[in-house]
This record gives structure tokens, sequence and C-alpha cells, in this order.
């Protein structure tokens, strides 16, 4: 289906052939190598090559550690998402022991700017020759003029999306919006940050207008559903107004850009509610479950304002089978699955039920803290609703439809699944590793054994209790697990980061008003009521600063685990607060808005210094040490297990009475143990997050300099084709 063409030197220097393999929209593919131009007579035909676009261009739920470049994070513990509370392990970019390296293959720095450099299709610019063929060829064939700008404005779209995850990252890029031939002339110079985003802003202006007459009257229909529409490239825009807004490019605070970026994006906020789009809600929230349950739609989703759409097929290799791979990745294995660890960090941080920070949180000192007091040995009492569909303790329901028994006798059945309780606490087998942080010789319950996880992330779940209709197809024998084949939906863009990107400029324009009142819709989703005016604090409308702060740590809770974490903390510059450069960065990069440090202008601390453990609950002394095997479980040596599974959680349930009950299983039976996340040195000496002031712009890899002699490096990297001379472009400037 899919051929290697050698890539000449980036896509400024484009390789004249293409080989690709489109889909229809959900499922069925066709082979449209060597296209004829023929097919742009057509509409099928043009719709087909345009299908092919959303086939290398949609971001993938299942993107891997290696292919960054490829799809933006979706929240796996990925070298970004490591790089935030939300996981432990030194990310490359936090990594005290390594700077990362423009010179060379050690240490290199990933290149998210040109890679697969052999495979047009999937290499960085490659896509956007591709989609630039499209549009050449739409623009040439001889479909109606209402029928190309159907098509077109999906390409321009695509083509936005590309440049956005380009300019994010290296701030000035080179342009190329027409396809070039693959001659040594055919060189395109880098452009400013500027420049990038009014170019991302045409494209979506474009992609916006052209397809509103198909999809402003509540969006596409029937099986087009899905596809991007005028709210896809409005929400998409107001993302890229609020980068260019962000300090990382804004370093003066620039105030016209905050005022004319909030204008566009309450003026266009209709037209994205036209289309279809909103916050999702049943009427029948519990405990979180419209927010939790918002992730397993598989029809018109109001939420889903840019999204990827899968399908449960089963096999092995199947043209049509386009499967998703979350809901495996974060059941526990003795669900067939495999677990995903959340920090102690992020736990430590989320909201009270009263929507305020624990008093133990020292991050954000400006938001005021919670009433209740918060005991971190029993962390699941009293949160935000958000927190119970985010994270999974020992002794909480979390219920699936499927028999592990059949991958392992020894799994515990709960009825098919529909009955499942996570109880993940763990044993020792030698009393001295009890309280060894660095020790890992622990058992889990339940069968978990040596392959469990301290605290589950739980996010994004297709849980039975709140989905009965299931969008897997189990097959517990299956080499990947019974979870193996979701048909879950990836959301990129939901119709909440809209509100919150809106609510991020209007108070950076001054309107905090306008801005309490999109996190108070937020929040009433997530079940908090006017009551407590939404669990907000009184000052948020007349203290910027405050206001501010209380939306990043909105973003945070609300967006944890869906791979935004990184870019907020990037934007924001708050792993420093902005008060270093880079070497050789010229006077026009120091930040002089928000007081020259917006860690401490909006009472944020630092990520550089921090770092991040992980957390644990073993059997207490009295029940002493257990074996290696499933039923050498101490704690079911002293209790039977139909008393522990009665102290088990129901989130369908009134939740304060069952925490009650499952804080004093935990008293008497389990002790919270601290395990070393971040990494320590030789000595054992704790060791810390540091990020450096030149990873805010990346510099291009040794392997993209080499193929793009004619660009210049990045201020504060070194240059593989100046001998390592320092950088000299600068993205900031005009």
């Amino acid at each position: 289906m899919k051929s290697s063409i050698k890539y000449i030197s980036l896509g400024l220097l484009s390789c004249l052939f293409f080989a690709s393999c489109s889909e229809d929209f959900m499922d069925e593919k066709k082979n449209y190598d060597n296209v004829n131009v023929d097919i742009y007579n057509y509409f099928s035909g043009a719709n087909g090559r345009l299908n092919d676009i959303y086939s290398w261009c949609l971001p993938n739920a299942n993107v891997v550690e290696g292919q960054l470049w490829k799809s933006p994070s979706a929240g796996s513990a990925d070298l970004q998402s490591k790089c935030t509370e939300e996981y432990s392990g030194f990310g490359a970019f936090v990594d005290p022991d390594m700077e990362l390296s423009s010179m060379g293959s050690t240490n290199s720095v990933p290149d998210y700017f040109m890679n697969s450099g052999n495979n047009i299709q999937e290499s960085v610019y490659g896509r956007i020759r591709n989609i630039n063929d499209c549009i050449k060829g739409i623009q040439g064939g001889n479909l109606p003029q209402d029928e190309k700008d159907i098509l077109l404005g999906q390409c321009y779209f695509f083509r936005a999306w590309c440049y956005y995850n380009l300019v994010k990252w290296y701030g000035g890029v080179p342009i190329v919006a027409e396809v070039q031939d693959p001659v040594e002339s055919a060189i395109t110079p880098r452009s400013s940050a500027h420049a990038c985003i009014n170019f991302i802003l045409n494209d979506l202006d474009n992609a916006a207008r052209m397809l509103a007459s198909e999809t402003m009257h509540g969006g596409w229909s029937g099986e087009d559903w899905g596809r991007v529409s005028t709210g896809t490239a409005l929400a998409l825009k107001g993302r890229v107004l609020l980068l260019w807004c962000s300090p990382i490019l804004n370093r003066g605070n620039d105030q016209n850009r905050w005022t004319a970026a909030y204008s566009q994006m309450r003026a266009e906020l209709d037209s994205i509610k036209a289309c279809g789009y909103g916050l999702f809600s049943t009427g029948r929230n519990m405990n979180g479950s419209d927010f939790a349950l918002q992730f397993c739609q598989t029809g018109r989703n109001p939420e889903a304002v840019f999204v990827t759409l899968y399908n449960n097929i089963t096999g092995d290799g199947l043209d049509t089978q386009k499967n998703n791979d979350w809901e495996r990745g974060i059941r526990p294995k003795n669900a067939t699955g495999s677990g995903k660890n959340a920090s102690a960090m992020i736990i430590d941080m989320f909201p009270m039920a009263d929507g305020k920070r624990p008093a133990t949180c020292d991050t954000y000192t400006l938001l005021e803290t919670s009433d209740s007091i918060y005991d971190a040995e029993v962390p699941f009492v009293g949160r935000d609703p958000r927190f119970y569909r985010t994270f999974a303790f020992p002794g909480f329901r979390w219920a699936y439809s499927g028999d592990a028994t059949q991958a392992d006798a020894h799994n515990p059945s709960y009825n098919g699944g529909h009955d499942y309780i996570l109880w993940n606490y763990v044993w020792y087998t030698d009393i001295n590793d009890q309280g060894n942080v660095e020790s890992g010789n622990s058992y889990g319950a339940d069968n978990l054994l040596n392959n469990k996880q301290g605290v589950y992330v739980r996010k994004k779940s297709d849980d039975f209790d709140i989905n009965s209709s299931v969008l897997y197809s189990w097959d517990a024998t299956w080499k990947n697990g019974g979870f193996a084949f979701s048909g879950a939906p990836h959301i990129e863009l939901r119709y909440a980061e809209v509100l919150l990107n809106l609510a991020e400029v209007a108070c950076g324009a001054g309107q905090m008003g306008d801005a309490v009142g999109y996190l108070q819709q937020i929040r009433a989703r997530a079940g908090y009521t006017a009551e407590n005016d939404y669990g907000l604090q009184a000052n948020l409308a007349n203290d910027q600063a405050a206001c501010m702060s209380a939306i990043l740590y909105e973003r945070q809770i609300e967006l944890a685990y869906e791979g935004k974490r990184f870019d907020d903390l990037r934007r924001w510059m708050l792993f420093d607060g902005g008060t270093t450069l880079a070497e050789g960065a010229p006077a026009s990069w120091k930040l002089t808005g928000w007081g020259g440090n917006t860690c401490a202008w909006m009472g944020f601390k630092p990520m550089n210094g921090q770092r991040r453990e992980n957390m644990e609950f073993r059997v207490a002394d009295k029940f002493g040490v257990g074996g290696t095997t499933y039923d050498s479980d101490p704690l079911l040596k002293a209790i039977p297990q139909t008393d522990r599974d009665a102290a088990a959680v129901d989130l369908r349930k009134e939740l304060a009475p069952q925490t009650a009950i499952l804080a004093a299983f935990y008293k008497e039976n389990l002790v919270r143990k601290i395990r070393k996340g971040d990494a320590r040195d030789a000595m054992h000496n704790d060791e810390y997050m540091k990020f450096l002031p030149k990873y805010y712009f990346l510099g291009f890899s040794s392997s993209g300099s080499s193929g793009n002699k004619s660009l210049p490096q990045t201020i504060g990297w070194q240059d593989y084709n100046n001998s390592g001379a320092n950088g000299t472009f600068d993205p900031l400037a005009e």
C-alpha cells in the first residue's frame, strides 16, 4: 500500500512522485497509487484523494515515543508528558544528566522538523507537500466551485494543522505553499514566527469560510460526521491565537494581541456552536460521569471538535482495521491490560471537593486553599469529581465486559468484569524493603504480582458502568490483551478547551469577569454548582494574576492526560519563569511582561528544581510479608476477601459515605508508601528537573540540518552545518 520514496532535502526540494493509500472516512480503504489528475474531475475521486490527507494527518491515539513528530502527544508516558506533573521519570527535556544536542546522534534533540525523510507521506514536510499537491489538483479540476470549496476547506485546515505543530516547537519555519520541483534552486527560507502565525490563520479562515455552507447548520451529517468543519477550523484558530499571545512568543505582553484575540474568538464562538459543538452533558451527571462519558461516544458528540475515529474490527493487519489502544494501555494487567502509573505530584495537586487546592499543594500560591483537610494517606477522600474519573486506587470499582480468566485462570473474574474492583495494594517479601523508596520488590494483589502500578491513570476509560455498549471487541486470548480492539474515538480538541482558550485570552485582555464565566461553565459540567460559585474564589474577576493562575490550574485538571500540559508549561515558560536566556539570545528575547517572571507573577512554583515521586499502598506492618505467588497475599490471609470487597467504592452511588468506609479500611490495613519516581544519582541522591532555556525554541537535529544545508540554525543551538557555531535564526525577529 505504501511506497518508500527517497526524500530530497525536506520538501523544500520535494520529490515529484508520491504513492499513497486512502480510506473511506470510516473504514473501507482504496488504493490511489500513482494518482492521475483526472480524479479531480469527479467528486468521489477528489474526495478519495482528500481522505488520503486525513489518513496521514489525523492525530493518533496510539502515538509512540519515537513518533511524536508525526502526531502530538495523546497523554501517554512519552518524553513530553514525562516533563510534566503527570508522570515521573525524566523526559528528555528535563533530564539533569543529559543536555540535548544538535550536533550528532548522541543525546540528539528530537527531530520534529523533518523526520522519516525517506517516506514522503510520513515526513513532516512530505505531508505538507501531499496537501499542496491535493490543493493544486482540486483547484485545477472541473468540479463546480461549491464542491471544490468543500474539499479545499478541509485541505487548508490540515495544512494549518501541520504548520501549527511545527511553529509551536520552532517558532519560525519555511512556509511552502506550493508543490516544488526537486531541483537544487527550490529553496525556501525560514520565516518568522509572526509570518508563520499569519499564514496558519489565513489557512484556517479560508477553511472556515469554505466549509460554512456544509457545516454551519449543525455540522456534518451521516457517515461524514467526524470530518473537520468550520467549527474545527475556528477552534484551532483559537489555539493558534492563544499561542501568539503567550509569553513564549509575546515577551513584552503586548496587550493588543490579547485584545484582538479575545475579540475574534468571542465573535467566532457562535459559529463553533452552530456546527453542533458544545459541552457534552446527559443531565444525569453522577460523580463526574458526564466528564467520563464524553470520551466513549461514537455518535455525534458535541464535545469532539477535532476527532480521530476508530473502529473495533478484529484481526491482524487487516486493511479495514483501525483500533484505539488507549483502553488496553490503562487497564490493569489482571484485566489483560498494562496500566499507566500516575505520579504522586499530580494526585496531591488535584482540587478538593470544594474546588480549592489542597493546603499541602504549594504550586498555585495565589489560589485559595481548601477548608477541607487533605489526608495524603487516603488521597481519594473529598476530591474534585474529575479526580475519580482520572485516577484509580485500590478499592475502586472499574467495571468492564470480558472474562480475564480466559487469559490467566488466576485473574479475578468479578462476574465477567461487570463487578471488577481494582485491588492493587502490594506486599513485600522482605521486611527491609518495605521502607526503601528504591525497592521494587513488591507484589500486587489479585494476581497483579509484579505487573502492578501504584495509582492507575483512569482518564478516557470506556467504563462499563457508564457505557454498557462498550466500544471494544473483547478477546482475552489476543496477544495484546482483551481491550486491543477498541473503537473509542480520540479527541484532539474538545469544546472544553475552546472555552478554556477563550477564558485565557479574556483574562489576558483584562476581561476577567468574562474569563470567570467560561470557567464556571467548565466546572458546572464537572459537577459544581452556583451554590459555592462553582468552587472558584471571589477575587478572580478583579485580580488578573490570580485569574490566570486559576485558568492554568483548570486546564491542568480538565485536560490531564490528554497531551496538553507540556505545551502549556512551555508557552507560559513555567520551567523557570522565563528568567534565563538561551546562549546568544538578543535582548529582545528578555521577558519584560509579567514582571519578568511568569512563575512569580502567577504564584506558580517553577518546575525546575522539583522532582516527581510515585506512590503505592502496601499492607500494614502487622500483616508481615508475603510470597511471590497470587495466593500469598498476607492481607487476605488475615481477613476474608468478602470483607475487603465490601469496603470498595462504587461511583454509581453517593460518594462521601463510601470513601469514608474505604478510608477506614486503609487506616486499618494499608500504608501509603512513596516510591522513587525521578532518577537518583549513583550515590542515591535525589536529582531534579532541569529544563534549559534553549528548549523553549527547538533547534534542528544534525540529520535535519544536514538535509537542509541552506537553513539557519535556531539561536541557542549549535549549527551542524557551520562547525558547531551558535545558531543565528531568531524566531521572534520580524
